[in-house]
């Protein structure tokens, strides 16, 4: 039971450093990138519990990294007109 979101939690702050490690300069501040990356797939995890029921830790693990990362990828800013010249 404590599995899904102590593991979501932990993917999620994993992806938040993957994305901060790729992309330093288009995200914004590392509060806010490892924030959004746990609470993210936590409630990633909270879906895929809710649709799936319990007994399936896997796959609910595999859904919240997907949607923590749907939620990381809402905080890329845009390359700006100079940075792309």
């Amino acid at each position: 039971m404590i599995l899904e979101p102590l593991g979501s939690v932990v993917l999620g702050l994993a992806l938040a450093w993957a994305a901060l490690r790729s992309l330093p300069h288009r995200l914004p501040s590392r509060r806010v990138v490892f924030t959004t990356g746990a609470l993210g797939a936590l409630f990633g995890a909270f879906l895929m519990h809710s649709v799936l029921g319990p007994g399936h830790v896997v796959a609910t693990l595999v859904g919240a990294a997907l949607i923590g990362s749907v939620t990381l990828s809402l905080l890329v800013r845009p390359l700006s007109r100079s940075a792309a010249a």
